[in-house]
């Protein structure tokens, strides 16, 4: 059986539909849930957007783009706070509709831009809530092994 890249179905076909694979999109697309439709982009994209990209690696990538720059985008996961330059050569496709139980969800309806905008304004709790989830993890391991050597 032979083996096509997601830019070949794409260009193929005209759009890939595929199960997502990780949680950095959560809440938004959940693993083993949601198939995604992805297709070609019709020009630049927009802030807003959930654009299919690849990484230097060969790592395939779904994140949203939470700033539109003159040479490329601002991309940020759902589920994360890290972001990351990604340069418009690097863009596969876009994301276009999510399959749930059955029914296909646009990516173009008012709810679904409403949740992007509200999601995206976020992001200053996200981090907080990353961070501080972060220090306390740190805070129990040093707890415990501190329980450990007593």
């Amino acid at each position: 059986m032979q083996k096509y890249t997601f830019e070949e179905i794409i260009e193929k076909e005209g759009q890939l539909v595929y199960s997502s694979v990780g949680t950095s999109m959560l809440p938004l697309i959940r693993q083993g849930r949601d198939l995604i439709v992805i297709e070609k982009p019709k020009g630049r994209l927009g802030k807003y957007d959930i654009p299919l990209y690849k990484r230097a690696g060969g790592q395939y990538v779904l994140h949203r783009v939470v700033k539109v720059l003159p040479e490329g985008y601002i991309i940020c996961g759902d589920n994360l706070w890290a972001k990351e330059r990604v340069a418009d050569s690097q863009i596969i496709g876009v994301l276009t509709a999510i399959v749930r139980g059955g029914r296909e969800l646009p990516i173009d309806s008012p709810r679904f831009k409403l949740y992007s905008r509200v999601w995206v304004a976020l992001y200053p709790l996200r981090v907080l809530y990353f961070k501080a989830r972060g220090l306390g993890g740190r805070i129990k391991r040093k707890l415990c092994k501190a329980q450990d050597q007593a």
